[in-house]
């Protein structure tokens, strides 16, 4: 763990609660990403980010940095959302723009090259929100977060196999999707 945010842990452990705030920003697009892509909602989202990090402040204590700390909190994100669904019941989503803005990397060096950047990432961003919810969610944790398998399965409860399959049938799909930028 990156000790500046390990710093900070310690810091809310022993009752600074202004400290929190340095997590909460640096968590906090990844977290209602991970929530919004489940519950298809941006107010229900808002409401499960704010609960999330209510419960993981609350929790802190039992924090024990044997992962990482964004594990543990999008652990706590994804399982309130799964909590905010009504049973049996499977909504596809719409991927937010704003809430990925900060994930969007720009290395044009034109107006035109960025122009066409932009594009393409909005490509991949309506590609990924045709997927199945399980499926985008992966993708979103892997690629965008860049989170690895055991953290995926540390924030899911799904089995290693079972990610590794979903993300291929992933990739397997945006490729279909993406065909034409390749």
């Amino acid at each position: 763990m990156h000790t500046e945010e390990q710093a900070y842990i310690e810091r809310v452990k022993k009752g600074d609660s202004a400290s929190y705030a340095f997590l909460v920003n640096k968590y906090k697009n990844m977290a209602f990403t991970v929530a919004l892509k489940i519950v298809n909602n941006r107010e229900d989202a808002e409401d499960i980010i704010q609960e999330s990090f209510l419960k993981a402040y609350q929790q802190i204590h039992t924090f024990e940095n044997k992962s990482k700390f964004s594990t543990w909190l999008y652990t706590i994100v994804y399982r309130a959302a799964l909590n905010k669904l009504p049973r049996n019941k499977v909504d596809f989503f719409s991927i937010d723009d704003e809430a990925h803005e900060s994930y969007a990397v720009d290395t044009a060096s034109t107006p035109s090259v960025s122009l066409e950047t932009k594009e393409e990432q909005q490509y991949v961003k309506d590609a990924i929100q045709r997927l199945p919810q399980s499926e985008a969610l992966l993708i979103t944790l892997y690629y965008l977060n860049e989170s690895s398998l055991k953290e995926i399965e540390e924030i899911t409860g799904l089995s290693m196999n079972n990610i590794k399959i979903k993300l291929f049938r992933a990739r397997k799909k945006l490729e279909q999707e993406l065909h034409f930028l390749l």
